[in-house]
């Protein structure tokens, strides 16, 4: 009976873990400009069981490529705008 409520108690601590771990992933890749070729850009959200985490995005062009980082709380990046490729990724990974 002691070996069943020890489960039960690590059963409950993973459960409560769970929330803030990485759930749900999506990616999409993209050419913003038109003197590129190809799908070279892309953008990924990693967000958690309560739609928090990250959307990361890689923005390549001929000049260089540039990579930003935006928070995203409860489906929401907050004080930062985000362009329509990011909102659409957070939606898939939602």
């Amino acid at each position: 009976f002691e070996e069943i409520l020890l489960l039960e108690g690590e059963l409950e601590n993973l459960t409560k873990g769970l929330g803030v771990a990485l759930q749900k992933v999506a990616l999409t890749r993209y050419n913003p400009y038109g003197d590129t070729g190809g799908d070279q850009s892309f953008s990924v959200a990693l967000l958690n069981g309560e739609n928090s985490g990250l959307v990361l995005t890689s923005l390549h062009s001929r000049s260089g490529t540039r990579v930003y980082a935006k928070p995203v709380v409860k489906g929401k990046a907050g004080n930062f705008q985000l362009s329509k490729e990011e909102e659409e990724i957070i939606k898939k990974a939602i």
